[in-house]
């Protein structure tokens, strides 16, 4: 293959092999391998009948919010334009609103499906449990707003 000719596309397992390497030293808010939260992401966006493209973004989804990988890799990276672009949406910037963030990932086909899975594992009961009182009723509050602000109807879901 020559410098001119396009990458063949990062299968899923191949995606999944990607983050579970960038992210394997890091641990969730309770002390858990963060790599369980990706696969539970990823699994969420499979079950609610998200497609390829966004269940390779839910194994992304917080590589370049994290600095797991960087967003020059992900722009280099054999994948689909449209992953790119839900990952690149589901990822906070430093100082942004929370309203701005929403707008972008409402924006962004494919992108909701991705941050409602994300947020259905996030606000999981028996994970914030593992938290203290003042964290976890921080981050419920949080998860809370976001949920709003995305106007999803039901509650999050694990």
């Amino acid at each position: 293959m020559t410098d001119n000719e396009p990458r063949p596309p990062l299968t899923l397992t191949e995606v999944e092999a990607l983050a579970r390497d960038a992210h394997a030293a890091q641990t969730d808010k309770a002390g858990r391998p963060y790599v369980e939260h990706l696969r539970a992401v990823a699994e969420g966006v499979r079950v609610r009948g998200g497609d390829e493209d966004q269940i390779a973004a839910a194994w992304l989804h917080d590589s370049v919010e994290d600095d797991a990988l960087s967003e020059d890799w992900l722009r280099e990276a054999a994948l689909s334009a449209r992953t790119k672009a839900i990952v690149l949406a589901v990822t906070k910037r430093p100082g942004e609103s929370p309203q701005a963030y929403a707008a972008r990932i409402l924006a962004t086909p494919g992108a909701l499906l991705v941050k409602e899975s994300d947020l259905a594992h996030n606000a999981n009961p028996e994970r914030l449990a593992a938290l203290d009182t003042p964290t976890r009723t921080r981050l419920t509050e949080k998860y809370k707003k976001m949920h709003e602000l995305l106007d999803l109807q039901n509650p999050p879901r694990p």
